[in-house]
C-alpha cells in the first residue's frame, strides 16, 4: 500500500500546499483478471484536484472517500465532477463516492447551479456508516465515527504490504476529530497513522480538532508505529505540533509534506 500526500494544510489551501487530500493505492486484479493499481482519494479540499494530476490520471481514480463535508475537505470534488462530465476525450465510469449523509445536497450547493442534478453520471454516492466496511480492490476500508462539529469519520485501511505481499498492513486517517475512543480503535496497531493536528496547545475548544499532544495520545493508546501530523494551518509552525506530540508519543513521528510518499 502506498500513501501520497497531495495536500495537507488545515482549514484552507495555503501558499505551500493544497488543502486536505491523500492518495491511497494498492496493486490488485480487476474483475477481468487484469492487474491494476487501485487508487482511492481520501478528501479533496481546495486546490487539491490540480495537484492530484501529478500523481494519478483522474480517469484512473477508483473511488473517492470524504471524511466529512466541510469545504476544506470536499471543495474540489466539483473539479473532478467537471472533468468527468465535460472533458472532451475522457471516458470515465461512474466513480463511487463514499461520504457522510447529505453528500448530494453538498454537491448541489458547491455546484451552485443545477438544483435538481443528482450527478449520477459522474458519481455513485454511498453513505459512510460506523463500522460498515467496503472494499476497493484489495483494500478493506472501515469508517469509525469521529468527534467533530459535523458528522466525520476516521478511516482504517487494510491491504497487503507493498514490502511483503504475505503481510497485511494498516493505514489510518483520522479525518477531523478530537480525542475519542472510536478514533483510537481505527488506529489500533496502524503501520501508518495520518492524524489531523488542527489546534495548537493554547486552544481550549473541544470537540473539533486534535492538538499535537492529543494526536500523540491517539497514536500511543492505539499502538501505532508511525505518526504523521497533517491538517496544520499555514500560520502554525509545524515544529510546535511535533514538540507537543512528542510529549505523548515516543515512536516514529513527522509532519506531512506535499508530494511525500509512504510505502508500507
Amino acid at each position: 500500500m502506498k500513501i501520497t500526500i497531495v495536500g495537507m494544510t488545515g482549514s484552507m489551501s495555503g501558499p505551500d500546499s493544497a488543502a486536505s487530500c491523500y492518495l491511497v493505492q494498492a496493486p490488485g486484479v480487476k474483475a477481468d483478471g487484469k492487474p491494476h493499481t487501485f487508487s482511492v482519494v481520501f478528501d479533496i479540499g481546495p486546490g487539491s484536484f490540480g495537484q492530484l494530476w501529478r500523481y494519478v490520471n483522474p480517469e484512473e481514480i477508483d473511488a473517492v472517500v470524504l471524511s466529512h463535508l466541510h469545504a476544506d475537505h470536499c471543495g474540489d470534488i466539483m473539479s473532478l465532477q467537471i472533468y468527468n462530465r465535460w472533458h472532451p476525450t475522457a471516458n470515465m465510469p461512474q466513480i463511487p463516492l463514499y461520504a457522510p449523509e447529505g453528500a448530494l445536497e453538498r454537491l448541489r450547493g458547491l455546484d451552485g447551479f443545477a438544483g435538481t442534478d443528482d450527478f449520477s453520471s459522474e458519481f455513485k454516492i454511498c453513505k459512510l456508516r460506523q463500522g460498515d466496511s467496503f472494499t476497493v480492490g484489495p483494500m478493506l476500508i472501515t469508517p469509525y465515527a469521529a468527534w467533530h462539529s459535523v458528522p466525520s469519520y476516521a478511516l482504517r485501511v487494510q491491504a497487503p504490504s507493498s514490502l511483503d505481499p504475505n503481510r497485511q498492513v494498516v493505514f489510518t486517517y483520522t479525518g477531523d476529530t478530537d480525542f475519542c475512543e472510536p478514533v483510537i480503535d481505527a488506529a489500533r496497531e496502524a503501520d501508518l497513522l495520518l492524524s489531523e493536528c488542527g489546534f495548537t496547545s493554547d486552544v481550549q475548544v473541544r470537540g473539533i480538532h486534535l492538538t499535537g499532544e492529543r494526536a500523540g495520545r491517539v497514536a500511543h493508546d492505539a499502538g501505532a508505529k508511525h505518526l504523521v501530523l497533517t491538517h496544520i494551518q499555514p500560520w502554525t509552525d509545524p515544529w510546535n505540533q511535533i514538540t507537543d506530540a512528542r510529549k505523548t508519543f515516543a515512536g516514529e513521528l513527522e509532519v506531512a509534506a506535499p508530494g511525500r510518499l509512504y510505502v508500507i
